[in-house]
């Protein structure tokens, strides 16, 4: 019996060290910098600007799970992970404005380009809604990395829809580390922004009906 009460009574003491042992590694583990990650703006083709045309990049809309600086994995078609101890050097939205703006101004065919307008309205705005950015396990030590994004052309001065279209671009990582998904990331970011930026600038610059 006395045995039995000095066990219990060392296994009493043992415990408070054993928890303040766990909270130090949750603690160490929490400190550990994260590696920060941002994709490149994409090498675009310059245009001949025909109008004098201003234009505002809004920040895409998102759901939720879109919406932070994380790196989603998409395990199934209903769930949503994310890489440990990495993330985008911004939330996805805004990083996917700060390329287009930068994509757009890059074409030199517009005479403005930006978050706000300079003035009271911009000639054009364009509105997006961000619906995949993630990276899919396929199997065999592969991912598949998918971007997709609705694009809507508005005018501003009378809030006409010029047009909608939707852009999808996948690319496979090789692997499954988080360095050749990110690099995968970028080539589908800016295949699509290619895409894309070719389609604003040729509606946007196009001579006005009328």
């Amino acid at each position: 019996m006395k045995i039995r009460c000095r066990l219990l009574f060392a296994l009493l003491m043992l415990s408070p060290l054993v928890a303040g042992c766990d909270a130090i590694t949750a603690l160490d583990e929490a400190s550990r910098p994260l590696e920060i990650y941002e994709l490149q703006t994409p090498s675009v083709q310059k245009r001949a600007s025909g109008r004098n045309v201003e234009l505002v990049v809004e920040e895409p809309a998102s759901g939720g799970a879109l919406a932070t600086e994380r790196i989603m994995i998409r395990p199934a078609p209903l769930r949503a992970q994310y890489y440990p101890g990495v993330r985008w050097a911004d939330t996805t939205p805004i990083m996917l404005q700060t390329l287009m703006v930068r994509s757009l101004i890059e074409t030199g065919a517009f005479r403005s380009v930006g978050r706000r307008p300079v003035g009271s309205a911009a000639d054009y705005a364009v509105l997006s809604e961000l619906t995949d950015f993630e990276a899919i396990p396929t199997g065999q030590g592969s991912t598949t990395v998918r971007v997709r994004l609705i694009f809507r052309l508005v005018r501003e001065s009378d809030a006409t829809v010029i047009a909608t279209r939707a852009f999808t671009a996948t690319e496979e990582a090789g692997g499954t580390d988080i360095g050749a998904v990110v690099r995968a990331f970028d080539r589908a970011t800016s295949a699509l922004l290619l895409n894309a930026v070719g389609w604003i600038v040729g509606l946007a610059t196009q001579p006005a009906s009328g």
